[in-house]
């Protein structure tokens, strides 16, 4: 699957992912992962920085919000209108356009720092990314990006519960296999059942890489290993979110922060 393909699925995925996504339905997304990739986050106040893949712009607001001078690139045309739409209704000075993060359309050195939540795991070719993101990024800028875990959601992940719904066991399977655009369907899993009636389920490609895999492309581009995370919830959140029970278990997501030599 190239990328003009990659684009296609993400185009028709956009517009119902934006309204599932404002009314509340990426629980993962509002509770764990955004909340834990901007703690771990370093100081951005006065900084420039690029969002790579994104969306709707729901993060790059965040970033914004964080005092850092935003762009934020996405390959989906809808994806950037509704971001747009937002940056006009309650302006934090972020510019927007389409764009290829294995292609970035900005200069050397034009950065201090970059981030991906929750995209690099979905494009065809994860080496150009990387590359181009420490081509963009000025010496000594960092990248910080999260991703579906490479161990703990592999391209078949499985949560196992007891008969009163507490969640036992994750199961997991084929870590090893080469998945190179293979197309998953899902829905946000807390969208009320009426709302899943009206529209089509997601169809998402997916390239896995092992955890080996992505670590040595992290290193062939040049960066160093800064700092890592695995979100998880507290067993009050697990008790109170059982959605959320499963990050208990085993992690869903990885972050990564890493940095371009000064």
């Amino acid at each position: 699957m190239d990328a003009s393909e990659v684009a296609a699925c993400w185009e028709a995925n956009a517009e119902t992912w934006t309204r599932h996504a404002r009314s509340g339905y990426d629980r993962y997304r509002d509770e764990v992962n955004t909340p834990v990739f901007l703690a771990n986050l370093p100081p951005v106040v006065g900084s420039s920085g690029l969002d790579i893949g994104c969306g709707e712009g729901f993060n790059t607001r965040k970033l914004a919000e964080l005092g850092a001078a935003m762009t934020g690139i996405d390959i989906a045309p809808t994806f950037i209108r509704h971001a747009q739409e937002a940056e006009a209704a309650q302006p934090l000075g972020i510019a927007y356009q389409v764009g290829d993060g294995m292609a970035l359309p900005f200069a050397n050195e034009s950065f201090d720092f970059a981030t991906a939540f929750m995209s690099l795991m979905d494009m065809p070719e994860q080496h150009r990314v990387l590359a181009e993101a420490g081509r963009v990024l000025k010496p000594g800028g960092f990248l910080q990006f999260s991703i579906l875990h490479p161990c703990f959601s592999p391209p078949y992940r499985k949560v196992l519960r007891e008969p009163d719904g507490r969640v036992r066991a994750i199961e997991v399977g084929g870590y090893f296999g080469a998945v190179q655009g293979d197309v998953e369907t899902w829905r946000f899993g807390t969208a009320p059942e009426h709302e899943k009636a009206k529209v089509e389920p997601f169809r998402v490609p997916r390239f896995h890489r092992t955890l080996s895999e992505w670590l040595n492309l992290i290193v062939a581009t040049g960066f160093s290993i800064e700092h890592v995370d695995e979100p998880t919830v507290d067993a009050a959140t697990a008790e109170a979110v059982p959605y959320l029970a499963d990050l208990r278990v085993g992690p869903l997501f990885l972050h990564l922060r890493v940095r371009k030599p000064a």
